[in-house]
């Protein structure tokens, strides 16, 4: 097993929240869901634990990286101190509340943007409006299972304004629906595939010297529990 820690540190607060994040996504935590566009950078800090496995490695979480980059490293805003961890199906099914759910997903819907998603749990009360603040829990992952942030690992969920562009694409389109895909209810729980162009692109996030910490044109898995508005 092996367990990164990435943490960002700086004096602004985002969504009332103080941004030192406990989630990269996990190493990019936070990486880039809801972090504000700004040239200001983060400065991120990483301690590993048990040498096996594959992660994000130390080089790549102590560089700064641009606070557009930490949504989900992060793109828009989920919270850049978290927890890069690769563990057996086992023990991950007891740490995270959403995995047991994911064997009801026998198949992805793709829709016309590229958006791939399956509804493990559905809602009920009133859909998202374009603008509204509201709070979501999320795992995210890589395609080969590596979970890169986590809100459940922090105790508290992302609140962020959906529709507006303060997360990537592709979680205002899963969230908030559209060409395809319905909006959540609160209380609903959805997997969300999401292409590159829907996420950090051919830029990816974190990048410096070559490497980066949310390569270019990644995939990003997400599992996403919409709470309701904040």
């Amino acid at each position: 097993m092996v367990v990164v820690v990435v943490c960002l540190h700086s004096s602004d607060v985002v969504n009332d929240m103080s941004t030192i994040m406990s989630a990269y996504p996990g190493a990019a935590a936070a990486l880039g869901l809801g972090l504000r566009r700004s040239k200001q950078r983060w400065l991120l800090c990483s301690a590993s634990a048990s040498g096996n496995g594959n992660g994000v490695n130390s080089e790549q979480m102590s560089r700064g990286i641009r606070r557009r980059e930490a949504t989900l490293v992060v793109s828009t805003g989920i919270w850049l101190a978290n927890m890069v961890v690769s563990v057996p199906a086992s023990q991950a099914a007891k740490d995270d509340p959403t995995i047991e759910l994911l064997s009801q997903c026998k198949s992805l819907t793709i829709v016309p943007s590229g958006l791939a998603f399956c509804d493990l749990v559905i809602g009920a009360g009133s859909q998202p409006i374009k603008g509204q603040l509201i709070k979501a829990h999320y795992v995210g992952r890589f395609e080969n299972g590596t979970v890169f942030d986590s809100s459940y690992n922090r105790g508290k969920p992302l609140t962020f304004r959906v529709g507006v562009g303060e997360v990537i694409q592709g979680w205002d389109q899963g969230i908030l629906g559209s060409d395809g895909v319905p909006p959540m209810l609160p209380g609903g729980k959805r997997k969300l595939k999401v292409p590159p162009e829907l996420a950090y692109g051919i830029r990816g996030a974190g990048c410096k010297a070559g490497s980066c910490i949310i390569p270019p044109n990644s995939t990003l898995l997400f599992d996403v529990e919409f709470i309701g508005k904040a």
